[in-house]
């Protein structure tokens, strides 16, 4: 006949209370995913894997060491910047944002933020010091130059110059002036623009596609 312990039907086993622990943490929904949930993804990063290493294998046999060397590299290379981008500190600083962090931005961060930008499109940038409006200017490789505003409103007040005058010498094209808001610009705002000529507004919707990692030119041809 089977003793019994004197702790039985006292304590419970420490498998019940694995099972316990486990229910509530799914009832929580802080378990994690379940093999079923994860094994999707598990065969896609093999099947990747293996057709990288077909690539690499097939390379080698038509050209030699150098393909899957350099394969290798580029792969390397991909994946640390997916990496840096993927981190939102490592992401901000090679000039992408997300919509919700542009949101949360004050003035001089989102001049930072543009600053930023700017120099991922091959701008060089020099901010312009500004208590209230901070200004930025930006050459390019090609020399043409770009002051930034960021104004809630396009048209200046009557104080206001531009950013700062630089002399004409023999038909030295005028800067562009290119005004940001994360609003909408008003009808009256975008005449204003079109009627300076030298002046580009660039509204919210263009300003989260320029975060997210459009270029510059591009925005401002489709704005035209």
């Amino acid at each position: 006949m089977a003793r019994l312990s004197w702790t039985s039907g006292l304590f419970p086993s420490r498998r019940s209370q694995k099972r316990h622990v486990v229910r509530a943490l799914r009832d929580q929904g802080r378990y994690g995913p379940g093999l079923l949930e994860v094994l999707p993804a598990f065969v896609g990063v093999v099947a990747a894997v293996c057709a990288v290493a077909a690539v690499l294998a097939a390379g080698y046999r038509a050209a030699g060491i150098a393909v899957p060397v350099a394969g290798v590299v580029l792969l390397a290379l991909a994946v640390t910047a997916a990496i840096r981008r993927g981190r939102p500190d490592a992401r901000r600083r090679l000039g992408y944002y997300t919509a919700d962090e542009l949101l949360g931005l004050d003035t001089h961060q989102l001049a930072l933020a543009v600053a930023r930008m700017l120099r991922r499109d091959g701008w060089r940038v020099r901010l312009v010091p500004a208590p209230d409006r901070p200004r930025l200017c930006a050459r390019d490789a090609a020399g043409r130059r770009i002051d930034v505003a960021f104004r809630p409103v396009a048209e200046p007040l009557p104080d206001e110059d531009a950013p700062h005058p630089h002399p004409h010498r023999g038909g030295q094209v005028s800067p562009l002036r290119l005004v940001v808001h994360r609003g909408v610009f008003t009808a009256r705002d975008i005449r204003w623009a079109r009627r300076e000529r030298s002046i580009r507004l660039l509204d919210g919707r263009a300003l989260r596609r320029w975060a997210a990692g459009a270029r510059l030119d591009d925005l401002l041809r489709q704005e035209q």
